[in-house]
């Protein structure tokens, strides 16, 4: 892993990274205004409803203010003053049903729409990023896919190729990102490969939720010099910083200061403390400036340790009467410049997708095979199965009793049924924030991630139950024929394919680990119970959840793959019955295997349908 503190970090010039770059589109530069904007959140607390306006919490009090190109604005101030939530709705990413979002919003004149989505990149304050590719992959699969069609592959791979000469990533382009139990790249170099993601779209509006969260100083002024170089190339750019150096500080252009969601400044950075020392707050020792201005909108004076609320109310009367009005004023007023400038945002195409659904399928089956095959065939799940499947084959050592065999077939069920399970459920929830950045991008449709993800899903979750079964099979001596012993390991997959798809189910539409895996436990243990084998004479009010139950059909389907209705095993001395007539067998049938296949069929189809539907709403904004 290459260290920060060696990387041999430039910025090219601007002639250089246009040589360099293949995006040849036309973007017009964006002037952001936003007047007025209030946000409030529903309260589902009973206690907290009382506290606040009828059950409602202001999280935003009637923020204005508008950045042109070139510009860079900063929006500061103590956790929970809604600077992200700001940042969040300015870049149209809100979406929550029990919120409200008011005031006035403008690109340009216009409000929020797709053709907006197309020249906006998102910078999340924690790098989202798969841990198993490359910084070129990472890249260049963000380029595939945010790339329009009329550009080659070529053209995008010279492009990811600029980006990371750009962005100083050079010499850790082949190392993997790398996550907390993975080494990988430094903690700076994440950042910039994610920032790196946004740029590849050669945005017109940036914005970024506190890049320097957690980086050294010198890391973060690194990160910084990128941002503002990509400001003097006519990108308008917004951010979130909690607790910026005095170099830092220096670096803005504007400034937004926000104290428990009401605006105390909003103007040029240099003017800042000058607008606050005639309000008759000045630092009294050498300090740096965004310490002096946090502690203020804490309420904390210089000469006071304990924050007021008298001076938050002193600084917010302060910005209505010498700010507010002048803000809103210069914004009603358009120079030339803007007219322009609005003039161009009518000739951008309004195409929602960059690439046809086709392209976003095939990127994301190469993307999917590279980072999936690490968490399939992981060390600990590889041993886990193989574990399991010697000691059963041990225990069941050429089983001779049909009791025994039986016994057997129902672990196999059982097993098949609930490992497949477990690992579904994790899926959708721990890729939530993935999916959820990638699509409120417009990186792709939700139908090409889907499909994508099952495709990559089926020989991946089925190559370990096919090893598990010939162990299985032939130690625990099962019928010695191939024909029985296919059937066998085809209906093990196919409940396999099942219970995974109940899993994706339950994690799609719950999105919590925890509270998944527990109803998950629940209904696996009800499938069990009713499955034939632990309980034979179910009571009839509740006999109706084994026709719900994979765990009954797969079973049913096994003791078909082993026996007909006419086979015999010894029930005595010198005497033989009908496997038929045995009390589990009996009850299970070894009759309608089509219905049994049939049913599972219906519920592979169903399960993922319900997965599909339930992700409809995650990464859905404006």
């Amino acid at each position: 892993m290459e260290m920060e503190s060696s990387s041999n970090f430039t910025v090219p010039s601007s002639q250089e990274v246009d040589q360099g770059s293949t995006v040849s589109e036309s973007k017009p530069p964006i002037i952001l205004k936003f007047e007025d904007v209030v946000y409030k959140i529903k309260i589902k607390d009973h206690k907290k409803k009382k506290e606040n306006d009828g059950g409602w919490r202001t999280i935003i009090k009637g923020v204005s203010g508008k950045v042109r190109p070139g510009e860079m604005l900063a929006m500061m101030g103590p956790s929970g003053s809604g600077k992200t939530t700001l940042l969040t709705a300015l870049a149209g990413r809100l979406n929550s049903s029990s919120s409200v979002l008011t005031g006035t919003i403008t690109y340009n004149g216009a409000d929020f729409s797709s053709s907006i989505k197309r020249l906006t990149g998102f910078v999340f304050q924690d790098d989202i990023l798969y841990p198993h590719l490359t910084v070129s992959e990472t890249l260049l699969f963000t380029s595939l896919l945010r790339l329009p069609s009329s550009l080659t592959v070529r053209q995008k791979i010279d492009h990811v190729d600029a980006v990371i000469t750009q962005l100083g990533l050079s010499a850790c382009r082949n190392t993997i990102i790398g996550n907390q139990d993975i080494r990988g790249v430094s903690g700076g170099e994440r950042k910039r490969v994610s920032i790196g993601q946004e740029i590849l779209i050669d945005p017109r509006l940036l914005f970024l939720d506190e890049p320097t969260s957690g980086l050294d100083a010198t890391t973060a002024q690194r990160i910084l010099s990128v941002v503002g170089e990509l400001a003097s190339k006519g990108k308008t750019v917004l951010m979130t910083i909690h607790q910026p150096s005095s170099r830092l500080f220096y670096m803005f252009h504007k400034l937004l200061l926000l104290s428990d969601g009401n605006p105390v400044y909003f103007g040029k950075q240099s003017e800042v403390m000058d607008y606050f020392s005639s309000l008759g707050h000045s630092p009294s020792i050498p300090m740096n400036p965004a310490d002096f201005l946090l502690d203020l909108a804490n309420g904390i004076r210089c000469d006071e340790v304990q924050n007021s609320e008298a001076v938050k109310e002193e600084l917010v009367s302060a910005y209505n009467l010498h700010l507010g009005e002048k803000i809103k004023e210069e914004m009603r007023g358009n120079d030339e410049e803007e007219k322009r400038v609005e003039k161009k945002t009518g000739f951008i195409k309004s195409n929602k997708w960059n690439t046809t659904w086709w392209d976003q399928y095939t990127v994301l089956i190469r993307r999917d095979l590279k980072e999936r095959r690490h968490e399939a065939f992981s060390t600990l799940t590889v041993c886990q199965v193989l574990a399991i499947s010697l000691l059963c084959g041990a225990l069941w050592f050429k089983s001779k009793t049909l009791q025994d065999q039986i016994g057997l077939l129902f672990f196999m069920t059982g097993f098949w049924g609930a490992f497949p399970l477990f690992k579904a459920v994790f899926t959708f929830p721990m890729e939530r924030m993935m999916l959820s950045k990638e699509r409120s991008s417009g990186m792709y449709r939700l139908s090409s991630y889907f499909m994508a993800r099952i495709v990559v899903d089926l020989p991946m979750e089925l190559i370990l139950p096919c090893v598990s079964t010939v162990i299985v099979y032939w130690m625990g001596g099962l019928k010695p024929v191939a024909a029985n012993f296919f059937m066998n390991l085809g209906f093990i997959l196919v409940c396999v394919l099942v219970t995974q798809g109940l899993g994706l189910a339950l994690g799609a539409v719950i999105m919590d680990i925890q509270k998944a895996s527990v109803l998950a436990s629940v209904i696996m243990l009800a499938f069990m119970l009713t499955g034939g084998f632990y309980v034979q004479h179910v009571p009839s009010f509740i006999a109706w959840i084994k026709y719900l139950s994979s765990v009954f059909y797969t079973f049913k389907l096994l003791l078909a793959s082993q026996y007909k209705e006419d086979d015999v095993y010894e029930c005595g001395p010198k005497r033989t019955c009908r496997v038929a007539d045995f009390p589990v067998v009996k009850l299970a049938g070894l009759d309608h295997q089509g219905l049994a296949l049939g049913v599972m069929f219906l519920m592979f189809i169903f399960y993922r349908l319900v997965a599909y539907i339930a992700l409809m709403r995650v990464g859905v904004g404006k």
